[in-house]
């Protein structure tokens, strides 16, 4: 599960990070309201951590324009401002969820696990994700090609639900090292391309006609055309 964090406080921020990655989500970390708007507007996020007190772009207005632009990701307001109005206000604009800081770790995880079962059960066709011949149960953390079970590790479910999610977009190898590893990667890396070429020899045996395609000197995209 990837996790957007809307937080300017370094050590709040980081504090989160830490946390939730030790409890196997992807995370990543926008500093300011706008950054923040901009990445979640993207919709690649199955859930956002919002504070409200940001520069450039109020909390408020960050959760109102996602809901006016259907944009619907599980959100929960992280937020010093504690009174009742405050509360009502944050979740009249659309959060999810209003937490006041300071919060415990404990609190925070239950709370998003509470989040999450809502939304599942909402939308619960989305636990089954499918993209031509592969399968991705978000649940169970089992993909599938043709049928046949393939067993993946951590990053490697998570990239390839990134890529089963937006079939045939292309993701730059920095866009990818984003959402699977977080900022704090060095972008010159090849890890990327180290896993997608695993990937390839797990999903269809590396072969040169592989779904997942390589564009070059631009990224990767899942390709579910038949190749001639």
């Amino acid at each position: 599960m990837r996790i957007l964090i809307i937080e300017d406080e370094t050590r709040i921020a980081d504090f989160l990070q830490r946390g939730l990655r030790a409890e196997g989500y992807f995370c990543l970390v926008a500093n300011d309201g706008e950054t923040g708007l901009s990445l979640a507007m993207e919709g690649d996020f199955d859930l956002i951590l919002l504070d409200l007190m940001l520069p450039g772009i109020h909390g408020h207005e960050v959760c109102q324009h996602l809901r006016m632009e259907q944009v619907n990701t599980p959100l929960i307001i992280l937020s010093a401002m504690d009174s009742l109005d405050d509360v009502i206000t944050g979740l009249r604009m659309g959060a999810d969820d209003y937490l006041t800081k300071p919060f415990s770790f404990e609190e925070l995880l239950a709370r998003i696990e509470a989040v999450m079962r809502r939304s599942s059960a909402i939308s619960g066709q989305d636990q089954k994700l499918k993209a031509g011949p592969l399968l991705f149960d978000r649940k169970s953390l089992r993909f599938f090609a043709d049928g046949t079970e393939i067993k993946l590790t951590a990053k490697e479910l998570a990239i390839i639900e990134l890529l089963m999610s937006n079939p045939g977009t292309l993701f730059s190898r920095e866009r990818i090292l984003n959402n699977v590893w977080g900022l704090d990667m060095d972008p010159l890396t090849n890890v990327v391309d180290v896993y997608i070429g695993k990937l390839r020899k797990k999903v269809d045996g590396g072969s040169d006609s592989s779904m997942i395609e390589t564009v070059r000197g631009m990224g990767y995209r899942l390709n579910l055309e038949e190749k001639v």
